[in-house]
């Protein structure tokens, strides 16, 4: 996920789109698909989401093969409210210490779908803007205070930088005979992976919090957040932020119109 400090996809047609336009479809899509609670809704606007993705340019595939850390955690968390969840509908399997049917099945789907939806959603303005754009909007379209959109935007910068050391400590471990064996295959491999990922996320966790210390002494010395700012850059819409909101706002209405067509729709504090 390197990609995501560069904003590999500026130059795609959604990169023309200002980020104040981005972020207000980024709310309202996380809102839809958060409070609705059946897998159609989700779905559809998961659909929706990779053929707008494609249309602009970017290459669902590659976003997915990216992404396989957060697909891998929705598939585990609509699986295990499958098992969970209320037992409505008929009974599809039995498991001994419990048993799946249609309506946990259908429980476990919209959360996995769902997750899958809001993560492709996020990924895309990140992937599209450039960190710098989003604090621009944040500060200027938006009226946040200062001291919160440079924090942000230090912080999305730094996301590039925490990946790129993810893999030197790998390295650096795996010189010092102290990392799983690189070149193993099947069950070894895995576990000497697994067994890497503790020390090796905490030697991140102590290189994060040595950066973010140094990075505050740095800007406090150099006057952020020390009172008004002025801005360089004056975010501009356009005829694109138009038709992205139009298309945008689309993709969550054509959802919900789906769900409540199909009979599916329901909300999560609803019935």
């Amino acid at each position: 996920m390197d990609v995501l400090s560069e904003a590999p996809g500026a130059h795609s047609a959604l990169g023309r789109v200002g980020a104040g336009t981005k972020l207000v479809l980024l709310a309202v899509l996380s809102v839809v698909f958060l409070l609705s609670a059946d897998w159609v809704t989700s779905g559809t606007g998961l659909l929706l989401l990779v053929v707008l993705t494609s249309a602009t340019g970017l290459n669902p595939a590659r976003i997915a093969v990216r992404l396989w850390p957060v697909l891998t955690a929705a598939l585990l968390g609509g699986w295990a409210t499958a098992l969970l969840a209320e037992k409505a509908g008929e009974t599809v399997a039995d498991l001994g210490v419990t048993v799946l049917t249609t309506g946990s099945l259908e429980a476990g789907a919209a959360i996995a779908l769902r997750s899958g939806a809001l993560a492709l959603a996020s990924v895309l303005l990140l992937l599209t803007t450039d960190a710098s754009e989003i604090g621009q909007a944040l500060a200027q379209t938006f009226r946040l205070p200062a001291r919160f959109v440079l924090a942000a935007v230090a912080a999305l910068r730094l996301v590039g930088v925490m990946v790129v050391e993810w893999g030197t400590l790998a390295s650096a471990r795996r010189a010092r005979g102290l990392g799983g064996a690189g070149g193993s295959s099947g069950l070894r491999g895995l576990a000497g992976a697994c067994a890497d990922f503790g020390p090796r996320t905490f030697a991140l966790v102590v290189q994060a919090l040595r950066r973010a210390s140094r990075l505050s002494t740095t800007m406090e010395a150099r006057g952020f957040g020390s009172g008004p700012r002025t801005w360089l850059v004056r975010p501009r819409y356009g005829r694109a932020d138009l038709v992205a909101l139009v298309v945008g706002l689309a993709v969550p209405a054509v959802a919900v119109a789906a769900s409540v067509l199909s009979g599916q729709h329901r909300l999560i504090f609803g019935g």
